[in-house]
């Protein structure tokens, strides 16, 4: 009794919620999307962004909402961050994705790529939002990832409010940064 007990005790802290996601160490699903940049139609391919350094891949519920509006606003205001830490952003949506175009170049100030996310990939990441009655609904939950070069997940979270998503990826990708150094 006193194992299961002690045993309880290490795990339990290290539980994902419900619906946290692709857990940190799990292997990102490779992906090519359909999107945009600036403006213009751009196709998002995982793995080519990973040759360059560390993803931070963040899904959102959807384009032109104020909370995804604020959340494409801070990362782009903190791309310098990101680019000098190696890393390379990409927004992905089910939601409105028929004006990624146009918020790319309003919200995301045409700094980085949003893309269309498949049913396949909502799926592969583990990001479908589900209302508080756990009935799923047909948009991305506000899950950010940061991804190494290998294709494996470092850091995942998930949380409706936009405030930490970009603070908690950039520490993530520093984080990456500094192991390696070392």
């Amino acid at each position: 009794m006193r194992m299961k007990l002690l045993f309880a005790a290490l795990i339990l802290p290290f539980a994902v919620p419900a619906g946290a996601a692709l857990a940190p160490g799990a292997t990102a699903p490779d992906f090519t999307a359909q999107g945009a940049s600036a403006g213009q139609p751009f196709t998002v391919k995982l793995s080519t962004a990973l040759k360059k350094g560390p993803v931070v891949l963040y899904f959102f519920p959807a384009a032109f909402t104020s909370g995804c509006n604020a959340e494409a606003h801070a990362f782009a205001e903190a791309l310098p961050d990101f680019t000098k830490a190696g890393a390379t952003v990409i927004g992905m949506t089910a939601g409105n994705v028929d004006q990624l175009a146009k918020f790319s170049s309003e919200h995301c100030a045409g700094k980085f790529a949003v893309a269309a996310a498949s049913p396949e990939v909502i799926k592969g990441y583990d990001v479908l939002l589900k209302k508080s009655d756990g009935t799923p609904t047909t948009i991305t939950s506000r899950t950010s990832f940061v991804i190494a070069p290998g294709g494996k997940v470092l850091f995942a979270h998930t949380d409706m409010n936009p405030a930490d998503h970009v603070r908690l990826t950039l520490e993530a990708v520093q984080k990456y940064n500094q192991s390696k150094h070392h």
